[in-house]
């Protein structure tokens, strides 16, 4: 796709959701995550039961250090979302690498188009190949609650 981002060294990506410590990743969310403020843990195991997962973990220590979800049917469409990354492993460019792994583990999909929201981190998406909406005219949201 474009660039490669790899992961800073002393880091592994991992797809498995097995590795993911949920208890962790509900914590950053519904405490730190603008996006998922107060979401209650019940919602976040359905919402990574339905998903593909992503953890970027220590070598070291085998602990988890920032996490991304993919919603997606596997064949037209994905919506990337609650990516995080710690606050004690920010400033490292592991952001960037993990939407980057996750860019090309979506790759031999043969995906339309990956989608996302961000209020404040354009310019991490932008450099691996994001882009506003040509015609966001076109796109409607029914909002539930």
């Amino acid at each position: 796709m474009s660039d490669v981002h790899p992961l800073p060294e002393g880091y592994e990506m991992s797809a498995d959701t097995a590795r993911i410590d949920v208890d962790r990743v509900h914590r950053w969310l519904s405490a730190d995550a603008y996006w998922a403020l107060g979401r209650p843990r019940e919602k976040q195991d359905r919402a990574i039961a339905g998903s593909l997962n992503f953890g970027v973990y220590e070598e070291a220590s085998g602990e988890q250090v920032a996490y991304a979800r993919v919603v997606t049917d596997e064949a037209t469409f994905a919506w990337l979302c609650d990516v995080y990354v710690a606050p004690s492993a920010r400033g490292r460019g592991l952001g960037t690498a993990l939407v980057a792994a996750v860019r090309d583990h979506l790759g031999p999909f043969g995906l339309r188009r990956v989608l996302l929201a961000t209020h404040d981190a354009h310019g991490v998406y932008e450099k691996l190949g994001f882009t506003p909406l040509d015609r966001p005219d076109q796109w409607m949201a029914l909002m539930l609650r």
